[in-house]
């Protein structure tokens, strides 16, 4: 077997030991979520409607309060929200040159501190789970200088109290270097929790189109995160709908189980983006609804196929 090979089966080894002696540790199905930031300007009715068709119970929001006076209202999200049964997740914390963590620029790094604070008030009104936090611009892979590290784990330290104070999880993600300077895998932004040395900062966000790059196997890199993984990204390789790829979800799926993602605030999470070096334009897109309904029933039908696959017994 190839190098890849072989980690994949020692997890798959370790995957089919647990079904057997534990197979009550895989009784609760994983919780699949979906992240709306991608859907551009459409409305929050649409998108619940979308997902309430697919039998998708949650949902990541798109963490769109660039000042006081915009983006979602708490009170009729959640009414919407409710009408469509769906549950807020966490939300997506976007974090651009304008408000930057790592910034040279005072005023940007003093406007990510004020942008944690409204999305982390907004996450506990709307009962979410988590925050997800970019230690640099997204769509900046070139770095200011070499002090961009200290300058984000200082900012971040400066506002880790709402996490505290909300009850909100904050959910560092790597990304990939072609999108941003700092922080591109789990072993970096496990570096940057222990150094931001903060009870609110504790937590990491995946995404595997990232991981598919930074890591040297996706499956273990899961593990190694361990319980510090509070929500998963997922997309193919292609950055596009499951199903529609080379991503080996099997994989992924088993490394989850064990360990023991199946369980109340944990969640994976559809964001197919495509695969531009910058998705943040698509926030503003205008959304077509066929691709997105294609995209959505495609990507939820064929992971609860994967996960059923894994799970059924002999």
């Amino acid at each position: 077997m190839q190098n890849y090979e072989q980690k994949s089966a020692k997890i798959k080894q370790m995957f089919q030991v647990l079904k057997q002696n534990h197979p009550e540790r895989l009784k609760k199905r994983l919780n699949l979520s979906w992240s709306n930031w991608g859907f551009g300007v459409e409305s929050l009715v649409e998108t619940a409607k979308r997902l309430n068709k697919n039998n998708i119970k949650y949902i990541e929001l798109h963490g769109n309060h660039y000042g006081p006076d915009l983006g979602y209202s708490p009170h009729e999200a959640n009414l919407i929200l409710q009408d469509w049964g769906i549950e807020v997740s966490g939300v997506c914390g976007m974090f651009s040159k304008e408000n930057d963590l790592s910034s040279n620029i005072a005023i940007h790094r003093q406007a990510a501190i004020d942008y944690i604070r409204r999305e982390t008030e907004f996450t506990a009104a709307v009962r979410g789970q988590y925050l997800l936090v970019v230690p640099a611009a997204v769509g900046r892979p070139q770095k200011y200088d070499d002090m961009e590290w200290t300058r984000s784990v200082e900012t971040l330290h400066n506002v880790a109290e709402e996490f505290c104070k909300w009850n909100i999880k904050a959910a560092i993600e790597p990304i990939r270097a072609a999108e941003t300077s700092l922080v591109h895998s789990i072993s970096d932004a496990q570096a940057y929790i222990k150094e931001v040395d903060h009870p609110g900062i504790q937590h990491i966000n995946g995404d595997i189109y990232h991981m598919q790059v930074e890591e040297s196997h996706i499956g273990e890199a899961i593990m190694q995160a361990g319980s510090q993984l509070v929500n998963l990204h997922l997309a193919d390789s292609n950055r596009g709908a499951l199903g529609n790829g080379h991503m080996d979800l099997d994989t992924i799926i088993m490394a989850l189980y064990l360990i023991g993602f199946n369980q109340e605030g944990r969640f994976v999470t559809p964001e197919p983006l495509g695969p531009g070096g910058d998705p943040y334009p698509a926030m503003y897109g205008r959304p077509n609804k066929e691709t997105l309904d294609l995209l959505v029933s495609q990507t939820a039908t064929y992971f609860r196929e994967r996960e059923a696959k894994l799970l059924e017994t002999e």
